[in-house]
């Protein structure tokens, strides 16, 4: 239960950031308060941590690795929902094709940097509270949260 409701915690957070950073611009394709993609992106992360730290690397390596794991599996992440998002939805939410070191539209190295970074600050700032945050959330919240994920999908999704 706690990566779901770490899921639902980044996910709100960055609907928040991108909100508070873009206010005239839309953050996803969901209807409710959430961006989904910071959530699994998060996940993504922390899992990565759990198996880094299993080889006991030094802390200069564990943190290159993290920083390194953060840019690319993010940079993947956003490169493919961008492709998603464009040919189901026939929207483009974001466009890198102006900076410099771009991948196409929907992802660049500049971009990589932002979530190597975003990564080292989850792991290394963010990861006890989260998880302690997380931990005391009940399970009927997360219940709750689940299902009307869940209809925001289907709304967003098939109906809208």
């Amino acid at each position: 239960m706690n990566y779901i409701n770490i899921f639902f915690l980044y996910s709100f957070l960055g609907h928040f950031i991108e909100t508070f950073f873009y206010p005239n611009g839309e953050s996803g394709i969901l209807t409710g308060w959430w961006t989904p993609v910071y959530g699994i992106g998060t996940v993504i992360i922390l899992l990565l941590y759990k198996f880094i730290k299993k080889y006991n690397f030094n802390k200069i390596v564990e943190i290159i690795l993290v920083f390194l794991n953060g840019a690319v599996f993010l940079s993947i992440i956003e490169y493919i929902g961008g492709i998603l998002i464009e040919k189901i939805f026939n929207q483009v939410f974001w466009d890198y094709s102006g900076f410099m070191f771009n991948f196409g539209k929907y992802a660049a190295l500049e971009m990589a940097v932002v979530w190597g970074i975003s990564s080292l600050i989850v792991v290394y700032v963010l990861r006890k509270i989260t998880f302690k945050i997380a931990e005391k959330i009940p399970k009927l919240l997360t219940l709750i949260l689940i299902i009307l994920f869940g209809f925001d999908l289907y709304y967003s999704i098939l109906l809208k």
